[in-house]
């Protein structure tokens, strides 16, 4: 693990209870070889800091923009989704930082992608219980908000279901709907299996750790499927 005063000097958070910041970095596999280490893994400061992520991206929107609150929802995704927070998360080199059992740290595929975004929620969280909202807000109105004006020009808030819905009413007159058709794996990194559907017709499925990736994996494959 790389020196962690280095990364308090990239995302410029000194922090009063380095503890705080160990504890945000630390994955529940870590904990499965190392018993002895003296923290607990990151799931609750993660709990945390996404409802902290949330209030101050919901804030700024609602604060610069009028527009009505589907868009300004569907803003709000595009910027806190893990795709979006694990990209933020290599500005300062997040990946370097994290305690990963060994397996974990073999894997640098898409799991990889969920456990940096899990980490970014994690350590919001940490800023905010070690240095107040305030700071909470200033980390995230740097790393986080600084990319809107991209998801906007790039439109990356129309995702693949949203997408694939809007097509699916405007040519066939129908609304998709999803079922999950397999899920596996433990409880801290289940895969699932979706499938999504016009009236009772499979038209593609997709894979994801989460129900929603594999909703977005299945709808990209159905748009693809229908030429959309």
């Amino acid at each position: 693990m790389a020196d962690i005063s280095t990364l308090e000097r990239s995302i410029k958070v000194p922090f009063k209870n380095k503890d705080l910041l160990m504890q945000a970095l630390t994955h529940r596999s870590y904990l499965n070889e190392n018993p002895k280490w003296h923290l607990d893994h990151n799931e609750r400061l993660e709990f945390l800091g996404d409802a902290v992520l949330e209030l101050v991206v919901t804030e700024y929107l609602y604060a610069n923009y009028p527009n009505p609150e589907g868009e300004l929802t569907n803003w709000r995704a595009a910027l806190v989704n893990a795709n979006m927070l694990s990209d933020i998360s290599k500005n300062f080199d997040l990946n370097e930082y994290i305690l990963l059992s060994r397996g974990e740290a073999k894997d640098t595929g898409r799991a990889r992608q969920y456990i940096l975004a899990n980490a970014m929620e994690a350590l919001i969280g940490a800023i905010y219980l070690d240095q107040g909202y305030d700071m909470a807000s200033k980390f995230i109105h740097a790393f986080v908000l600084k990319e809107f004006p991209r998801i906007i020009e790039q439109r990356l808030y129309r995702d693949a279901k949203s997408v694939f819905q809007e097509k699916a009413q405007e040519k066939v007159g129908v609304t998709p709907n999803y079922e999950v058709l397999a899920e596996w794996g433990p409880d801290h990194a289940r895969h699932f299996k979706v499938g999504v559907y016009l009236n009772k017709d499979l038209v593609a499925d997709g894979e994801g750790p989460s129900k929603q990736e594999a909703q977005q994996k299945a709808a990209e494959a159905a748009l693809r499927q229908k030429g959309w």
